[in-house]
This record gives C-alpha cells, structure tokens and sequence, in this order.
C-alpha cells in the first residue's frame, strides 16, 4: 500500500497514472479501483528464479502500448523485469529500493553493480541503501534518498477524537488514547500495569541465499531475548503482530511457533494479520524490530503512534531513532537485545518512557511522514520525465 500517497500525488498534479501487477484481486488492486486507479495486467510474475520469457516479452509489448514518459518500479523482481522490458525503449526508469537487504548479499551485488546503470535514477527507502549504492559507483545526483515513510495523521495515538486536541506542546491529545489503551488490554487479558512490548511484522520465509537461510524479521533473535528478559521481570509481556507471508511463511511462522513453544507460553500472545494495527500500538509500552535486514519497517509506524523503538543496526532501522526516543542493538545479539528491554522496562517503571514515546512521535512527524516524501518522489519522477524529453 506504500505507492498510493506517491501515486496519488503524481495524479494530483494531473499526470496519468496506471499501475502494472500480477492479475488477481489482492489488496492493492481493489484499493487501486476503489481510488480509480488504471490498472494493467502483467503478462510477468515477477518472480526471480522462475522467469518466463514469454511473459517478458509480454511486459514488454504492454509497456510498448501504455507508452509511458517514466517506469517506476519498486522491488528487485519488478527492477530486474523493467530494465530488461525497456531495453531500448525510450522511457526513464525509476528504481525505488523498498528494501536494502539485496545489496547486502555477495551474489546479488556484482549483477547491481551493473545493472543499476539501467536506471536514470535510484530512489533509496533509507541513506543505507543510498550508501550501498555508493560503493556500487552510483554517484550521488542518481541516488536520492526518500523514504516510504507513515501517515503521521492517520497513525496518531489520538486517532479515534475526531479533531485533534493538541495538549501541552504535543500535536495530539495523549489522553485519548487512554480509552484505546484500555480497550486492547482488556481484549488481550493484559493488566494496565503489566510492560507490554509489540512486535508488527510479516514473517516470511528463510531465503537460501540470504542471511544462511534465516528468517529477515529476526523473530528467533527476540524469542530467546525476551525470555531472558521475563525471567528478570515477570511482569510483562509480548505481542506479535503478523501472519506469514505467502504459503511459505505461514509454514516458518508454523516451525517458529514450535520451535519456541510459543502457544505454551503464557507470556507471549501472537496474532495473525490485521487490517488496522493501530489498537495494537497504543495498548504497547514499546515497539522491537530485531530484523536481519531491513529499511524503517514497524519502527516508523510505532514512532508515529508514539511508541519508542528497540531496533536492531540492520539496515535503515538505526535511522528511526536517536537517543531520546529509542535504542539501537547490535544485529542478531540475543544479549544486547535483553538489555535493552530491561532498559525500556526501567523507563516504564520511573515514568519516562512516556517522554520517549512523545519523541519519537515528534521525530516521524519531522523526517518520515509519507506525504512529504511522495513530493520527492513526484518531483524526482518529472526532472527524469523532463530530461528524456529534451533528448
């Protein structure tokens, strides 16, 4: 869902939009025509390791009859699958980076170390991937950093007021989510004095090739932490958020379950997929993104609610937070990780880890709020529309 604030900016300033997917009526697409959003079928699947070259060619006829100014592609298979279709074509190409796990991986790098040349410019999610890029020789002017970013509106931990009430130098009314607070508590079974750290994440399946077959979201990093944790403060506890994604995270989701006795534990509560996580932000104390991999994810979405973050260094999470308003932990260090829910805990205990939680609020308004960087993204869109037009 992160491309309609940029798709829907694009058309605000009267450009034709259409967007390509694989056929079906997902999610996106029913939104997409709810919004009346042209949207194309795609004769690819996207799929890397099972590339079709019917279906590519198929894509390339499509694009040949859309005849669009700029192909904007977001993940690796749809980069992978719109470079080779516009070959030769004349249409700008503008690769999003959603994720900058790829260029972490030793057999990825070298084909991107070419291949982004394809592209007339690299939107980086994160100044992580921006500065993977770097060492790949992408120079700076073909590799500008905007994020996906939250709506800071609609993820507000005032959200059910109708207005906002702003309270004490805070743009929203932290009494309000008293209500909320309660209400999702009492649908878990848990106390209002019990430290309740969430956890909003896909799982999705280990890749062969990637992190030696681990899971990317860094579930079995946080599990053994926080029993650690528990064992020192038995008053808390932990939710997660999120089914798998696709059959094979459903079955890892399955093995992660087991392998940690999770339905055993009377300390961890773990919930499948919602529509709306916002009930499950402002019944938490504190968000944990322990990921292997990663470029804002939950942290942004967390911050937005007013909720501080414990983040792991993968990727783009350590941009999410400073000092005031959260922690940084070393990648896939159980230890690390333990502490530093023992301090968010010693937060909870004196009080302050209400301030953090303001900050971090304050924070997600000022850098990532997806509206402002839908404007980047719009402008970068044009400036590469405006120079292949004066070619």
């Amino acid at each position: 869902m992160w491309i309609l604030p940029q798709i829907e900016e694009l058309r605000g300033r009267g450009h034709q939009v259409v967007v390509i997917l694989p056929p079906g009526r997902g999610r996106l697409t029913l939104e997409l025509q709810r919004r009346r959003f042209e949207v194309a079928e795609s004769p690819f699947d996207f799929r890397i390791g099972a590339p079709s070259l019917r279906g590519l060619l198929g894509l390339r006829a499509l694009i040949r009859r859309l005849r669009p100014d700029v192909l904007h592609y977001h993940l690796l298979a749809s980069a992978f699958a719109g470079r080779f279709a516009t070959l030769g074509l004349p249409v700008g190409r503008v690769h999003m980076v959603a994720g900058p796990l790829y260029l972490e991986s030793p057999l990825i790098r070298p084909f991107e170390r070419l291949l982004w040349r394809l592209d007339d410019v690299i939107i980086c999610g994160c100044q992580h991937a921006s500065d993977r890029y770097g060492e790949l020789g992408c120079p700076p002017h073909r590799r500008t950093v905007a994020t996906y970013g939250v709506n800071t509106d609609r993820h507000r931990p005032d959200w059910l007021a109708p207005t906002a009430t702003p309270v004490a130098g805070l743009d929203h009314d932290p009494r309000v989510s008293v209500e909320a607070r309660a209400k999702a508590r009492a649908e878990l079974g848990i106390a209002a004095d019990t430290f309740l750290a969430i956890m909003v994440s896909y799982v999705y399946p280990p890749i062969r090739l990637v992190n030696r077959g681990r899971g990317i979201k860094g579930h079995d990093v946080l599990f053994p932490a926080w029993r650690r944790f528990r064992e020192r403060y038995p008053n808390s506890h932990l939710l997660i958020v999120g089914g798998g994604w696709g059959e094979a995270g459903a079955r890892h989701r399955r093995e992660l379950i087991d392998q940690f006795g999770i339905s055993a534990d009377p300390g961890i509560t773990w919930l499948e997929t919602v529509d709306d996580v916002r009930p499950w932000y402002a019944a938490a104390d504190v968000s944990v993104s322990p990921s292997l991999g990663e470029s804002h994810g939950a942290a942004v979405e967390a911050g937005a609610m007013a909720v501080p973050s414990i983040v792991s260094e993968a990727g783009g999470l350590p941009e999410t937070v400073d000092e005031q308003c959260g922690w940084v932990v070393p990648m896939n260090h159980i230890s690390a990780l333990t502490d530093a829910l023992s301090e968010a805990y010693a937060t909870f205990e004196d009080g302050t880890l209400i301030e953090r939680g303001h900050a971090a609020r304050r924070r997600m308004v000022k850098l990532f709020d997806n509206r402002k960087s839908a404007v980047q993204v719009a402008d970068t869109i044009e400036s590469v529309a405006a120079r292949r037009r004066r070619r």
